[in-house]
């Protein structure tokens, strides 16, 4: 059975209660989680914010104990059928799925609303899949292994290129600002720098009003 992975290459998991049916948490896991969980019959996920493999209770010791696994009918989704050790929701609830959806004015909003930022955090998963792989053919790949004084340079070629495109096309200006984008993730990557400091830091500059 072939399993249908994203495009970062990963596959949504639900931990189930094997005991009560009560569904406590889901995660994401990669080809190399999915192998040690089945084999070592604990729960490994795959941490997307730290971009690493999770031995689900490692910290805590709410080990999930994995009794069976199963598929979906589409091969995109997997159940894992558990009897955990102790919560399974880091705030220290038995599931996480304890708050209920309300739906008010701005929740209406935002179910209304297209997917924008988040995609910046799906580019950059997929440029450390290129840094780690190296695929041939990759752009991505060539660029990160010029290193980093390289991409660099690109950046400010790109910020270039952006200023030509208000003067002269400035329907040019979405793609050439985008072009900035995955180059500024890029150099992101060559140094190590994670797309949630950079988030942390704007958050710390509206906290504080620095900009507005």
């Amino acid at each position: 059975m072939e399993l249908k992975l994203d495009k970062q290459g990963l596959i949504p998991a639900i931990a189930q209660d094997a005991r009560t049916g009560e569904n406590l948490m889901l995660g994401y896991m990669n080809p190399g989680t999915i192998k040690r969980t089945i084999e070592g019959a604990q729960v490994w996920f795959y941490g997307r914010s730290m971009e690493d493999l999770w031995h689900k209770g490692e910290v805590t010791g709410n080990y999930l104990n994995v009794q069976d696994a199963w598929i979906d009918c589409d091969n995109d989704t997997i159940l894992l059928r558990v009897i955990p050790d102790g919560p399974a929701c880091h705030t220290g609830n038995t599931s996480c799925f304890f708050t209920p959806l309300d739906v008010t004015p701005e929740a209406e909003d935002f179910l209304k609303a297209e997917p924008g930022s988040q995609i910046l955090d799906e580019i950059f998963t997929v440029i450390q899949d290129g840094k780690a792989n190296l695929p041939d053919g990759s752009y991505t790949a060539e660029l990160l292994k010029e290193g980093v004084g390289r991409v660099a340079q690109k950046v400010t070629e790109k910020v270039r290129e952006a200023d030509i495109a208000v003067v002269q096309d400035s329907n040019e200006l979405p793609s050439e600002i985008a072009d900035l984008f995955y180059h500024a993730l890029a150099l992101m990557s060559s140094t190590g720098v994670k797309p949630q400091q950079v988030w942390d830091e704007l958050k710390a500059w509206k906290d504080e009003k620095r900009i507005f």
